[in-house]
């Protein structure tokens, strides 16, 4: 299968989810902040509107593919990469001894594939393990703490391991230790998956690369511009060398457009805070309706890049870039308390599935009028326990593939 995504709003066709599982039932009060939640979701509650999700998604034609489906496959498909799959996954875990990281390889080599890679997820209770820790401090110390292994709860946002850009993809170096592993399942699907194996799909960040960076900061504006946050989770030197591996590798796109946006909880990503949801009509926060400072990257020869800092709206800058009008529209209108409260819930985090048609939280209720008003289907799903996790439709999925843009 070819990766194709040159567009926020081209026909979805193929689409990348996870559907949660007991990883949110080892979340505790004691590990929200370090492992990025701001509550506990109620699991049944949580999967109910996450089939509800993929089901509207089935229901207008798109084809809906589950990450965990595809690293089990992917290990059926090359069991002799299981070995080194296993001691990366371990070795990543932030375990500092010895005992434990052999304790937890043989723990879980003597499993299948469906129940490595849901433990992988679920995360590893330091009670799961026969570890004799009479012998060090260090053994002892780890031992005391609840997980070997966190749990990988954030693995429901599945738009920020890698981003698909074109017909290719980035591998994101995650801002924080409690998402750094989830990338090495998006590695092993492309890697060794019957689907994408033999597939000659351009790489243009490998999970190794040095800047830290995450796929809700990456808006596909065109087959020639791309939107990049700046944000609490991308580091700009990130963005200058995705922009060099872009324009050396010949790709369609010639300009890159880093938005600087404040580096704060509420405005996370990029697409936290605005989205496209038609040919040139975007859903916007009004925190960022006032003039914005703004990189225009550009090729400069065959191997670097030039940059220029441009002080302008929004509204201007994609007028320029798209040769088109906008229309913005503001997440709760022109209240500021709608607009917080329904930013924070996801109200700017829409996934368009075609041109004016989106998947949206139903509770944002105010801006959902505000894009029927303006001419957008809007598909309304069900979002109590979804949105403890501060992600809305978009930052639940990642598009593999999307029908060409017709005017």
């Amino acid at each position: 299968m070819k990766l194709q995504v040159f567009s926020e709003i081209g026909r979805l066709k193929t689409v990348l989810l996870h559907r949660p599982g007991k990883e949110l039932e080892n979340l505790t009060p004691d590990l929200l902040e370090k492992l990025l939640f701001d509550d506990i979701p109620y699991l049944k509650v949580a999967q109910e509107e996450h089939d509800a999700f993929a089901q509207t998604l089935r229901d207008n034609g798109v084809e809906v593919l589950y990450i965990k489906d595809l690293v089990i496959e992917a290990l059926d498909n090359h069991p002799e990469v299981r070995q080194h799959f296993i001691n990366q996954f371990i070795e990543e875990s932030n375990i500092l001894s010895n005992t434990v990281k052999n304790g937890i390889y043989k723990y879980l080599i003597k499993m299948d594939n469906y129940e490595l890679v849901s433990t992988m997820i679920e995360g590893i209770r330091t009670h799961d393990i026969e570890v004799d820790t009479s012998f060090s401090i260090l053994d002892m110390l780890e031992s005391e703490y609840p997980f070997y292994a966190d749990p990988l709860p954030n693995l429901l946002f599945q738009r920020d391991p890698f981003a698909t850009i074109g017909n290719g993809l980035a591998i994101n170096n995650m801002m924080t230790d409690a998402r750094t592993r989830e990338t090495l399942f998006s590695e092993y699907i492309f890697a060794y998956h019957p689907r994408f194996e033999n597939a000659t799909i351009p790489c243009y960040k490998k999970r190794t690369t040095r800047w830290k960076s995450e796929g809700g900061d990456v808006l596909v504006l065109s087959p020639s511009t791309l939107a990049i946050g700046i944000s609490k989770r991308t580091d700009p030197r990130a963005i200058e060398s995705l922009a060099r591996e872009l324009f050396h590798k010949d790709a369609s796109f010639t300009t890159i457009l880093a938005f600087n946006i404040p580096k704060s909880r509420a405005f996370m990503h990029l697409d936290t805070v605005f989205t496209q949801v038609d040919h040139g009509t975007f859903t916007i926060h009004p925190g960022i309706m006032k003039e914005l400072t703004i990189f225009e990257i550009t090729k400069n020869g065959k191997k670097d890049i030039r940059v220029e800092k441009v002080v302008t709206t929004l509204e201007h800058i994609l007028e320029k870039h798209l040769q088109r009008p906008i229309k913005l529209i503001n997440i709760g209108g022109n209240d500021l308390i709608t607009a917080g409260r329904e930013q924070w819930n996801d109200g700017a985090n829409t996934l368009a599935i075609a041109p004016g048609v989106v998947i949206v939280y139903s509770r944002n209720h105010v801006t959902n009028e505000l894009l029927r008003k303006e001419g957008i289907k809007v598909l309304e799903i069900p979002s109590s326990e979804l949105s403890r996790g501060r992600g809305g439709p978009r930052c639940m999925s990642m598009p593999l593939f999307r029908e060409e843009i017709k005017e």
